[in-house]
């Protein structure tokens, strides 16, 4: 499997031909290196409302006929941009394409879609991360959450490859907590996401992950545009 970063919260995961995408800012990101119009995806998984996760989906599902996967409310409101799109909700589990389960778990965040213009914001369901089953792999994407106790049982029940968490501070937790989570989920390898692609969440990945060395962890720490081949 590829994972490629395409930096913020933005994954893409390739394996078979086949392509899944996770939270696409892209367009909007000062440090992305790619375009949105080359990306190919099968599916497109969101989770929470917010511009800086959800900005590209339905441009490139409109493009690629990917289906985006989201909360109920969320999903709504995408299906109604004009995309393909297949809600669930917590605690859900659902095959995507006779390739690949995923489950979505809780996160501790907030979810809206926020019309500047207007001064008016949509409610956009709870905020969800992921867990993704793929090519024999376990894969979590906590989306923007907090630290929080329920990751040990997580980490308890799945045998989790790797997890991308946020370690930004101010608007998800920060270094610190991240460590903690990535050890309550028990995760073999963590990736770091939500960070320095603004100065106010801006953090040192590779710091990052020499302190979850210590811990027996593996950290990748990735540049937007760079691949990892499990």
């Amino acid at each position: 499997m590829d994972i490629l970063y395409h930096g913020h919260s933005c994954i893409q995961l390739s394996s078979g031909g086949r392509s899944i995408l996770i939270d696409p800012f892209i367009s909007g990101n000062p440090h992305a290196v790619t375009k949105i119009d080359s990306i190919d995806a099968d599916f497109i998984l969101l989770t929470h409302g917010h511009t800086d996760h959800t900005l590209d989906a339905v441009p490139i599902a409109k493009r690629t006929g990917a289906t985006i996967v989201a909360i109920h409310e969320l999903a709504t409101y995408m299906g109604w941009q004009g995309a393909k799109a297949m809600g669930m909700n917590m605690g859900g589990k659902v095959t995507l394409g006779g390739f690949v389960e995923i489950e979505m778990i809780q996160a501790f965040h907030s979810s809206s879609i926020i019309l500047e213009q207007e001064q008016k914001i949509i409610y956009a369901g709870m905020p969800a991360g992921y867990i993704v089953r793929w090519d024999g792999l376990t894969l979590l994407h906590s989306g923007d959450t907090s630290l929080f106790s329920d990751m040990k049982m997580i980490g308890e029940r799945n045998s989790i490859d790797v997890a991308f968490l946020p370690i930004g501070n101010l608007f998800t937790m920060g270094p610190e907590d991240a460590e903690t989570a990535a050890q309550w989920l028990q995760a073999k390898r963590v990736l770091p996401l939500h960070y320095n692609t603004f100065p106010p969440i801006a953090q040192d990945g590779e710091q990052f992950a020499e302190r979850l060395a210590q811990h027996g962890i593996q950290g990748s720490s990735l540049k937007p545009g760079q691949t990892l081949t499990l």
